[in-house]
């Protein structure tokens, strides 16, 4: 009906415009609004593709003019502080303060419910000490017994970002702030750009299925172009990603319109076309395997710290490698447990919604079977995951872990607005796009100044609540002070709800009953779980 009335308006005006501009000839000015919205109805009514376009002319683009400004008017005129995803205002205002040197003080008291279930805090000391503003032990010193060239590291760094879901300025501008604040720079798995290098900042060189940057043609492992690449000084270290918290199990991906010919060489991969990089890695397919293939990049790089990055998904395959950690006496220096809430340009939903395990549950997770297994003391576990204030870091590090990565963070440091469009190469701030008009936009020199100094002001933070907590170092913290609410009237402490095991255990032969069905199935040989699934020809079926 409303076409109807569409074309009779529409013929209408146009009528009447004509007429009446005999007598006020500046009325035809109005055609040029009118014959265009006419057309537009015209066209709209005679395309196939949409069915609101064709029986509401005109009308029916309201509905995606609405659909796009959503996020916006939300945003910024009806979200709370509390409330926004993935990031809140919050923790968004925070870092914009820390990064600007702006007041980072709250009034009036928090804004945060403090009845609700999963309410959490640290329990401050009648005994505090006063504030180290040198903040001398927030260092950890990466290296195991078998590394050469252990690195001292901050216990807050740069998460895993690409040149090429990252902009060739916002790597720039990361890395020149790494320099500043003296913390480490990981590259993601799209190898070491020449930005990555130009400020000289630590970097952690992160190596995934793809084997970008120490690639042949044929996309496997080349050793002569790691060594090019690992024996560069601002390596100081080499990550295996073995998986990632936005979409572990799945591999990498890099759209094609972000796949430039400058990217292209950078990676060893053909410009223009999406890269989607394998599940799986083909330098090893078991977890002994992986463990000779750490030993042989420890050779390759000069013994440089070697670790690797995973998301925790079956609970027995990180038992297996922890046995082929056992059985070949080689160890990793450093893992990185990735949350599955983590962050990235591309992922599919379902696996940022529904695959793999959260930051809290893994970190525990794998601190505990290191522990079990008597590794914990030779090896550093490093928590990327929405990490963004000083408790963040503080909670974690009680958790387990011994230093923190942060990625969205330092996005935002950089002026992330978060208008979730990155995987589109139109992000409006120049940070997570090729397009060289957007990213002219990102001033190196100013952005680089605010990732340095929220580092600096989020690792002070931290050191306050450690401090406020009589302790002196971040590793004097434990599970025993942090709390959280459960339910209306029950508190519990982390050491309640994540209880330690007995260090080394699980190589006991009474080893606790609650790690049975992860010892049973898992076997240095295979990363699947050797009881609970076989190989078959359908694919994987369970066994009773």
């Amino acid at each position: 009906m409303l076409k109807k009335y569409f074309v009779l308006v529409a013929g209408l005006l146009v009528v009447m415009v004509c007429l009446l501009s005999l007598f006020w000839p500046a009325l035809l000015w109005l055609l040029m609004i009118i014959l265009p919205v006419t057309l537009l109805g015209i066209f709209d009514m005679r395309q196939t593709k949409h069915a609101l376009w064709i029986n509401f002319p005109v009308v029916g683009h309201l509905r995606w003019i609405t659909e796009y400004i959503r996020p916006y008017i939300r945003q910024y005129l009806f979200e709370s502080e509390t409330d926004g995803v993935p990031i809140n205002r919050m923790f968004r205002s925070v870092i914009y303060q820390r990064a600007k040197g702006a007041l980072d003080t709250i009034p009036y008291g928090t804004k945060v419910d403090t009845q609700r279930v999963g309410y959490e805090w640290i329990g401050h000391s009648l005994a505090a000490l006063h504030v180290n503003h040198v903040m001398a032990d927030s260092r950890v010193t990466i290296g195991g017994p078998d590394c050469l060239q252990p690195y001292s590291a901050s216990i807050f760094n740069i998460s895993a970002m690409s040149f090429g879901a990252l902009s060739n300025n916002a790597i720039l501008a990361l890395n020149k702030g790494a320099k500043i604040g003296g913390f480490a720079h990981n590259t993601g798995e799209g190898s070491v750009s020449p930005y990555h290098l130009s400020h000289a900042g630590d970097l952690i060189w992160q190596i995934g299925t793809g084997y970008f940057g120490c690639r042949d043609q044929q996309g496997n492992f080349s050793a002569e172009n790691f060594i090019k690449i690992a024996l560069l000084d601002n390596v100081k270290m080499i990550e295996i990603k073995l998986s990632q918290g936005a979409k572990p199990g799945h591999g990498g991906i890099l759209p094609g319109d972000k796949n430039s010919i400058e990217i292209a060489q950078i990676r060893g991969v053909i410009a223009g076309q999406t890269v989607n990089s394998p599940a799986t890695h083909s330098a090893f397919s078991t977890p002994l395997e992986m463990m000779f293939f750490i030993q042989k990049l420890r050779r390759l790089c000069a013994a440089k710290p070697i670790g690797f990055k995973l998301c925790v998904g079956n609970k027995s395959e990180f038992f297996a490698l922890c046995k082929a950690m056992i059985q070949t006496a080689i160890k990793p220096d450093f893992i990185t447990v990735d949350g599955g809430e983590g962050g990235t340009g591309a992922a599919p939903l379902e696996f940022s919604n529904s695959v793999g395990m959260p930051l809290r549950e893994g970190l525990s997770f794998v601190c505990d079977t290191l522990i079990g297994f008597g590794l914990k003391d030779e090896i550093k576990v490093i928590a990327s995951g929405k990490i963004f204030t000083g408790f963040h870091l503080v909670k974690n590090i009680a958790l387990g872990a011994d230093l923190c990565n942060s990625a969205r963070g330092m996005m935002i440091a950089l002026g992330c607005v978060q208008s979730l469009i990155c995987n589109t190469n139109r992000c409006p701030t120049g940070i997570a796009t090729q397009d060289p008009s957007l990213v002219n936009g990102l001033v190196v020199e100013d952005k680089a100044t605010r990732v340095a100094a929220f580092h600096h002001k989020t690792v002070q933070a931290a050191m306050q609540i450690i401090n406020a907590a009589g302790l002196e170092s971040p590793s004097q913290l434990n599970r025993a002070h942090i709390y959280r609410r459960t339910s209306q009237t029950a508190i519990l402490r982390f050491d309640e709800i994540y209880p330690y095991p007995a260090k080394s255990s699980f190589v006991a032969a009474n080893y606790p009953k609650n790690v049975a069905r992860e010892m049973l199935e898992s076997t240095a040989e295979s990363f699947l779980p050797e009881h609970s699934v076989v190989k078959s020809s359908a694919g994987l079926t369970a066994l009773d």
